[in-house]
């Protein structure tokens, strides 16, 4: 026993910790002492003649709309929970290997970290069990699971271990999850798949419908980020959409406006919205007295989209605040969970360390 306890010590002093929000559209990678060292798409490159991994990451990205055949860049995550179990071990490997080269930590067991991963909160047991295993496989000593919206209110700095009531709606790439949190856990939520990636495709189906013209995600994504709105703006602002007449075949441009990306994301804004009343709803009294106080928190690259903390405010009659950096929102309240483990241990499910058999 012993032996046992002079490993566990041993692996812990000379391994690393690290926080990873494994995102649906990117990845993160929080060491404490250090912040975010890594944020990078959730992209993997793959020769499918060889089955051989070319690129991860931002390499990988640069390659989407433009490989040859037998070349995928695809995301081994859809909707926040994994679709290609081996493709995410080698994403989740790259992501632990290169943090630990960027942290100086080659050495010896810098290669059995303590991990802790951020998921939705609607995940399945068996999707629960697929993030342990690829985490595992990919170097991990000791993984740990938390909720993203605890993860979110966590990095906004918010009192989640006390006993009121803290609403987090973290609008990610392939989720939305809307949370009412207090003394340490999540007391009503829901999860929608509707967040970034459906309102690029909105975008895309609307280029379709309204100019029968074919454009690719990355433009889709160009055009929200820039003029999309959840609300019609004060000043029209415009941007030229380029791609492929589905008629002619041939390249086109065509001038669009705010107004025109703000109707064709209004349905999807529209479920996000329901999604939080139908939350409300549901909360007990006393925690809905004091959200009404404190407000509704819009974490993740979602809450950017112009105009949809006003509306949010307008249609659930409660201030709405954007955290500070909400990108990184989620990666950093996981990695505060990690510093404060011994405080925060209720808040995250662990998965037991593996002991190395003569120990």
């Amino acid at each position: 026993m012993k032996r046992k306890s002079l490993f566990k010590k041993l692996t812990s002093f000379l391994s690393m910790d690290m926080a990873i929000d494994l995102g649906t559209a990117n990845s993160l990678v929080y060491v404490p002492d250090r912040g975010i060292i890594i944020n990078e798409p959730s992209v993997v490159a793959i020769n499918n003649k060889t089955g051989q991994i070319l690129a991860i990451g931002e390499e990988a990205k640069k390659m989407v709309g433009r490989t040859p055949a037998y070349i995928t860049a695809n995301r081994p995550l859809v909707s926040g929970v994994i679709s290609d179990f081996e493709v995410t071990e080698q994403m989740l490997r790259y992501f632990i290997e290169k943090a630990a080269t960027l942290s100086k930590r080659r050495f010896g067991l810098a290669y059995l970290p303590r991990v802790i991963i951020g998921i939705p909160c609607g995940v399945t047991e068996v999707e629960r069990k697929a993030v342990r295993d690829a985490a595992k496989n990919a170097g991990a000593r000791t993984i740990f699971l938390i909720e993203e919206p605890l993860a979110a209110a966590i990095g906004a700095r918010l009192p989640v271990q006390e006993a009121a009531g803290n609403f987090v709606v973290d609008i990610g790439g392939g989720t939305t999850e809307v949370a009412v949190i207090s003394l340490g856990g999540i007391v009503t939520f829901r999860s929608l798949r509707v967040a970034g990636d459906k309102l690029n495709d909105d975008i895309i189906q609307f280029a379709q419908k309204e100019y029968k013209l074919l454009i690719g995600e990355r433009t889709a994504e160009n055009i929200k980020i820039t003029i999309g709105s959840a609300l019609p703006l004060k000043e029209k602002k415009e941007i030229a959409m380029r791609g492929r007449n589905i008629v002619t075949g041939l390249p086109e441009e065509v001038v669009v406006f705010s107004d025109d990306i703000q109707r064709a994301l209004e349905k999807s804004v529209g479920q996000i919205i329901t999604s939080i009343k139908t939350t409300i709803e549901e909360t007990p009294p006393e925690l809905l007295a004091d959200v009404m106080t404190n407000g509704i928190y819009l974490a993740g690259g979602g809450s950017l989209l112009k105009g949809l903390n006003v509306l949010i405010t307008k249609e659930t009659k409660m201030p709405c605040i954007i955290v500070e950096d909400p990108l990184t929102a989620v990666a950093r309240g996981a990695g505060m969970a990690l510093e404060n483990i011994e405080t925060l241990a209720d808040v995250m499910a662990r998965e037991e360390e593996e002991e190395i058999p003569g120990w």
